[in-house]
Protein backbone atom coordinates (compact mmCIF):
# COMPACT_ATOMS: atom_id res chain seq x y z
CA UNK A 1 0.00 0.00 0.00
CA UNK A 2 1.28 3.31 -0.77
CA UNK A 3 2.52 5.62 2.20
CA UNK A 4 1.00 9.23 3.25
CA UNK A 5 3.58 11.79 2.00
CA UNK A 6 4.00 15.71 3.25
CA UNK A 7 4.90 15.99 -0.15
CA UNK A 8 2.62 17.28 -2.95
CA UNK A 9 2.81 18.16 -6.77
CA UNK A 10 3.78 21.64 -7.41
CA UNK A 11 5.80 21.98 -3.94
CA UNK A 12 9.54 23.86 -4.13
CA UNK A 13 11.96 21.26 -2.98
CA UNK A 14 15.92 21.36 -2.39
CA UNK A 15 17.65 18.56 -3.02
CA UNK A 16 19.42 17.08 0.10
CA UNK A 17 21.65 14.23 -1.18
CA UNK A 18 23.17 12.45 -4.03
CA UNK A 19 25.42 14.11 -7.06
CA UNK A 20 22.43 16.91 -7.52
CA UNK A 21 22.65 18.26 -4.04
CA UNK A 22 21.69 22.26 -3.56
CA UNK A 23 19.61 21.77 -6.69
CA UNK A 24 15.67 23.33 -6.63
CA UNK A 25 13.12 22.72 -8.65
CA UNK A 26 9.17 21.90 -8.22
CA UNK A 27 8.11 18.23 -7.83
CA UNK A 28 6.72 17.44 -11.61
CA UNK A 29 5.13 14.32 -10.54
CA UNK A 30 4.56 11.99 -7.02
CA UNK A 31 5.18 7.93 -7.36
CA UNK A 32 3.88 7.29 -3.73
CA UNK A 33 4.40 3.46 -4.29
CA UNK A 34 8.12 3.64 -5.27
CA UNK A 35 8.44 6.58 -2.14
CA UNK A 36 10.02 8.82 -5.42
CA UNK A 37 9.26 11.95 -6.83
CA UNK A 38 9.96 13.49 -10.21
CA UNK A 39 11.20 17.15 -9.81
CA UNK A 40 12.19 19.33 -12.57
CA UNK A 41 15.78 20.16 -13.67
CA UNK A 42 16.85 17.36 -11.28
CA UNK A 43 18.51 13.87 -11.79
CA UNK A 44 19.10 14.75 -15.14
CA UNK A 45 20.37 11.71 -17.74
CA UNK A 46 20.90 11.35 -20.92
CA UNK A 47 19.53 8.59 -23.34
CA UNK A 48 20.49 7.28 -26.70
CA UNK A 49 18.11 5.93 -28.78
CA UNK A 50 18.48 4.16 -32.12
CA UNK A 51 16.25 5.60 -34.51
CA UNK A 52 12.91 3.35 -35.68
CA UNK A 53 9.71 3.90 -37.38
CA UNK A 54 8.55 5.91 -34.72
CA UNK A 55 11.17 8.99 -34.42
CA UNK A 56 14.82 9.67 -35.23
CA UNK A 57 17.29 8.28 -33.00
CA UNK A 58 19.35 10.84 -31.10
CA UNK A 59 20.86 11.76 -27.49
CA UNK A 60 17.50 12.73 -25.40
CA UNK A 61 17.38 14.13 -21.69
CA UNK A 62 15.16 13.24 -19.24
CA UNK A 63 14.18 13.45 -15.40
CA UNK A 64 14.65 10.50 -13.46
CA UNK A 65 13.01 10.03 -10.45
CA UNK A 66 14.58 10.76 -7.44
CA UNK A 67 13.97 9.47 -3.52
CA UNK A 68 11.59 11.15 -1.09
CA UNK A 69 14.47 11.04 1.36
CA UNK A 70 16.95 12.78 -0.45
CA UNK A 71 14.95 16.31 -0.68
CA UNK A 72 13.57 18.68 1.56
CA UNK A 73 10.64 21.31 1.30
CA UNK A 74 11.90 25.16 0.76
CA UNK A 75 10.71 27.43 3.12
CA UNK A 76 8.69 29.84 2.60
CA UNK A 77 10.51 32.45 4.18
CA UNK A 78 14.05 32.21 3.82
CA UNK A 79 14.17 29.41 0.89
CA UNK A 80 16.15 26.77 3.56
CA UNK A 81 15.32 23.55 3.74
CA UNK A 82 13.13 22.37 6.04
CA UNK A 83 10.65 19.59 7.63
CA UNK A 84 6.75 19.74 7.23
CA UNK A 85 4.38 19.69 10.37
CA UNK A 86 0.66 19.94 10.37
CA UNK A 87 -1.61 22.19 12.23
CA UNK A 88 -5.54 23.34 12.18
CA UNK A 89 -6.16 26.49 11.77
CA UNK A 90 -9.16 28.53 13.25
CA UNK A 91 -11.16 27.88 10.81
CA UNK A 92 -11.08 23.74 11.17
CA UNK A 93 -8.96 23.28 8.24
CA UNK A 94 -5.80 21.15 8.45
CA UNK A 95 -2.92 22.66 6.71
CA UNK A 96 0.74 22.28 5.96
CA UNK A 97 3.51 24.17 7.83
CA UNK A 98 7.25 24.59 8.03
CA UNK A 99 8.87 23.14 11.03
CA UNK A 100 11.81 25.68 10.29
CA UNK A 101 9.98 29.31 10.50
CA UNK A 102 6.40 28.24 11.14
CA UNK A 103 5.34 29.61 8.18
CA UNK A 104 1.90 27.70 6.79
CA UNK A 105 2.89 26.01 3.38
CA UNK A 106 -0.12 25.45 1.60
CA UNK A 107 -2.75 28.40 1.22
Amino acid sequence: MAQKLKLKKGDKVIVTAGRDKGKRGEILKMLRTQNKALVGGVNVVKRHTKASQAGPGGINTKELPIAISNIAIEDPKDGKPTRVGFKELKDGRKVRFAKRSGEVIDV
